[in-house]
Parts: C-alpha cells; sequence; structure tokens
C-alpha cells in the first residue's frame, strides 16, 4: 500500500527574509522537531525536492514575472559579492537572499513531485515541508511571504501534465482550459 510521502530539501533553510522575519528557516525545524518527536518521521517516505522547471511554473506564472525574479537573485548575488546588502525587498512583506531563486525553485518542485507520485500512486498522499511557502503568490507577483504559487503550479501541472479534468487549489475550481486566475 502507498504510504505518505514527505517532500523536502535543504536548500529551503537558506532562505531567509531578514531578522525577525516570521517566515524563517526555524519553521521548518519545528516540523522536523515534531515528526521526530512524535515518531510520526519514521513512517514517512522522505523525498529529497527536485528543482522546477521554468515552463511548469509558467503553467500559473507569467513569464516575465519569472525573469524579473531570476534577474533580482543574479543582481542581489552581485550586490553581496560588491559588499552591498545581503537582502533585496520584493514588497513589504516579502524579501528575498541569494539562496530564494533556489530554494523557490525547490518548493516548486516538491509540490510538482509530490503531485506526480500521488497522480501515479505510488504515494496515497504527500506533505511538503518547503519554504519559501508558496500560496499566496498571484500570476505576476508575489504576495504573503510567496514568490512562487506551488499549489497554483501542482494544479495547473496536474491538469495539463496528468489530464486531470478539475481540481480545486486555494483559487477555487480549476478546470483545464482556462487560464485566468489572480
Amino acid at each position: 500500500m502507498a504510504g505518505t510521502g514527505y517532500f523536502t530539501h535543504r536548500d529551503c533553510w537558506k532562505h531567509e527574509m531578514g531578522a525577525g522575519h516570521p517566515e524563517c528557516p526555524a519553521r521548518l525545524d519545528v516540523i522536523e522537531d515534531r515528526l521526530l518527536l512524535s515518531g510520526v518521521g519514521d513512517a514517512l517516505d522522505r523525498r529529497e525536492a527536485p528543482l522546477a522547471a521554468i515552463s511548469d511554473l509558467a503553467l500559473a506564472h507569467d513569464t516575465h514575472y519569472l525573469d524579473s525574479l531570476r534577474g533580482m537573485a543574479e543582481r542581489l548575488a552581485e550586490d553581496v559579492a560588491a559588499g552591498g546588502p545581503t537582502h533585496a525587498a520584493i514588497d513589504p512583506d516579502t524579501s528575498m537572499n541569494v539562496h530564494t531563486w533556489q530554494a523557490a525553485l525547490r518548493a516548486a518542485g516538491a509540490a510538482l513531485a509530490a503531485t506526480d507520485a500521488v497522480l501515479c500512486g505510488d504515494l496515497a498522499n504527500a506533505f511538503c515541508a518547503v519554504r519559501p511557502p508558496g500560496h499566496h503568490a498571484e500570476r505576476a507577483r508575489a504576495m504573503g511571504f510567496c514568490l512562487v504559487n506551488n499549489v497554483a503550479v501542482a494544479t495547473r501541472y496536474a491538469l495539463e501534465r496528468h489530464g486531470v479534468r478539475r481540481a480545486a487549489c486555494g483559487r477555487g475550481r480549476l478546470r483545464r482550459a482556462p487560464r485566468q486566475w489572480h
């Protein structure tokens, strides 16, 4: 019988939004600690989150937006190397460090790998312990600590790559044809 998958990656711990920000690596430590203390972790099928392909992210996000995030990460790495700031603000709630883009690709990759594993029957269900979180971002902008909307990406992926006819996500029920969500 297929079990429960647990998808994560050490890159997700490297994403930081600045001192004192509530969305921090300690959130993943708390999950890991609870799994260890409860013994639930022993029953999970642990899997490493792969990197998501940009083409998969583009199922739910504007390519110009994705290019701007990647470019922002590259510019930040150059700034840091030159002794500049370690973080870049995306919006009032969301910022990134040099590891954020890679972590965002891992977070979305976890959602896609979990979708594949569950829809193919390899797993009964899955949990993705990832950062940055991925459920508030809109098609062309970050929001609520989220750069990529992993839920929307995985939903679109299930519709378009697996032939699922209908799926529900945080934005309501989606069908295969329309690509309009906010």
